[in-house]
């Protein structure tokens, strides 16, 4: 399966792509991946060095001609985000990811793609085994971990990269050149639940299903319903109206995608049987209604759970669990008053889990303004500290400032137009890119981040456009080509 991407164009490009599509490299699990990427530089002859984080750094010389320009970092990260379908059959540390051609894109079936950012990495790849194109001295440095935190580029160290520009190919709208980007906190939450005895009545198993998610930055202006707080809706209503006893609730598995599944057991006394199934179809049907213009398939059941809870949450447990998941912040919280259009801070309830005694839930915090996003913090610790959850903060990482003065963005700018007739769309974007923190590193680095066009990352519903890609392509061997004099 998937042999059909090799006969697409650039066919370096996707030779390299399939080959990744084929080594299992979920954050935090890269070492395949690095491993692969190393020995493929030890092979061409290259220099080529892995840090203690697992980052690999390959240098490749310039070609006859172009040893008087700017030397160019390309920049990708080796993991990808493990997200499927329930219904599919996956292990992310072991299975390849079936990959296909699908009309004018290459999808996977019911998992992400890992085009992010596998196609960066494909690209830099190609780069470095060509011989039949004109570029400065190269540098590909290859991060790990970077869907979770950001710990490989954290883990740069200052002397190491030797470039000048450095060229992110982790940007997902081809045409556009992104020039900042948001930073990012991790918020975690826990606390003891008290368990008591499940009550009589019966079993019953709720499920939010169908929901798009996708990339929490990136996606979550669109305004697409989270399952957790869907979830804590109904269960809400359940539990105050039919008297109904919340046993667990598991819902999303990702800090950085918007969760599009949740699944609570619960018990509902023998006489609130019927009018606990209406409710849940009026909810049902009022979400759908409240949120037709950006969800088709939202799916909402109540159903005999096969096996009957022993224990469930105490009437104050739930009620204050379920209230402080309702009352959590999420979604866009404040618009940019600079750049129309820019999310400026944002969170998302990525990942909230309920049963065994103990209530854990995770959010990442985004925001281009500092002090917005120590705001944001301090109002989630304030929702959860009322149900007695502890809130902890930690992984804070810098956003990208936009540099007006960057002398490899005048240079894409003219360059695009002159190769496509239009002028590319230059913008700050409000998911997090490694540019902050390799800045931080190395603040002479003039950066920029562009990609084709892919679609939904994040979620099984992820996607490349085949002609994006090679336009990108063409575009990258023409920037490398056009490489600033150095000074």
């Amino acid at each position: 399966m998937g042999k059909d991407i090799l006969s697409l164009h650039p066919a370096r490009l996707w030779q390299h792509f399939y080959d990744l599509t084929q080594i299992p490299r979920p954050s935090k699990k890269e070492r395949k991946a690095v491993d692969f990427v190393a020995a493929f530089g030890r092979q061409l002859g290259l220099f080529t060095d892995v840090d203690a984080a697992g980052n690999v750094l390959i240098r490749k010389p310039a070609t006859r001609g172009m040893e008087g320009r700017k030397a160019i970092v390309l920049q990708a990260h080796l993991d990808m985000v493990p997200q499927k379908n329930s219904d599919t059959a996956h292990d992310f540390e072991r299975d390849p990811i079936d990959a296909y051609v699908s009309g004018e894109y290459v999808r996977a079936r019911g998992t992400t793609l890992g085009a992010d950012n596998g196609i960066g990495v494909a690209a830099a790849m190609a780069v470095l085994e060509a011989t039949d194109m004109e570029h400065p001295a190269i540098e590909a440095l290859f991060t790990v971990d970077e869907e979770t935190g950001m710990s490989g580029a954290l883990a740069v160290k200052p002397g190491w990269i030797q470039g000048d520009i450095l060229l992110n190919l982790d940007s997902e709208e081809e045409g556009e050149l992104c020039v900042g980007c948001a930073g990012g906190l991790d918020g975690s939450f826990s606390a003891a639940c008290e368990e008591e005895n499940a009550a009589a009545g019966a079993a019953f198993k709720l499920s939010v299903t169908g929901l798009k998610g996708g990339h929490s930055g990136v996606d979550i202006a669109l305004g697409r319903p989270n399952a957790n707080k869907l979830a804590a809706r109904i269960l809400k209503r359940l539990t105050e109206k039919h008297g109904a006893q919340l046993a667990t609730l598991e819902g999303g598995n990702l800090r950085n995608a918007i969760p599009r599944e949740a699944f609570a057991t619960l018990i509902v006394p023998d006489g609130a049987v019927d009018a606990a199934k209406q409710e849940v179809a009026a909810l049902a049907q009022a979400i759908a209604g409240e949120y037709a213009a950006v969800e088709s398939d939202v799916k909402i059941a109540l159903e005999p759970a096969a096996d009957a809870p022993q224990k469930a949450l105490s009437a104050a447990s739930q009620r204050a669990l379920l209230n402080a998941i309702l009352a959590c912040p999420n979604g866009v919280i404040r618009m940019s008053d600079a750049i129309p259009g820019l999310v400026e801070t944002s969170t998302n309830l990525a990942i909230v889990k309920i049963g065994g005694g103990k209530m854990t839930a995770s959010s990442l915090l985004r925001s281009s303004v500092d002090s917005a996003k120590e705001h944001l913090a301090e109002c989630m610790e304030s929702a959860f500290s009322l149900a007695g959850v502890q809130s902890r903060f930690t992984g804070g990482y810098p956003g990208w400032k936009p540099n007006p003065d960057s002398s490899i963005l005048k240079a894409m700018c003219d360059l695009y137009e002159k190769m496509f007739g239009s002028k590319p769309h230059v913008r700050a974007i409000h998911a997090g890119l490694e540019c902050g923190l390799l800045g931080g590193v190395y603040p002479k680095l003039d950066m920029i981040s562009f990609g084709p066009t892919i679609l939904n990352p994040h979620s099984p519903d992820e996607r490349v456009e085949i002609s994006a890609v090679e336009k990108w392509w063409k575009f990258l061997l023409a920037t490398l080509k056009n490489a600033p004099e150095a000074k």
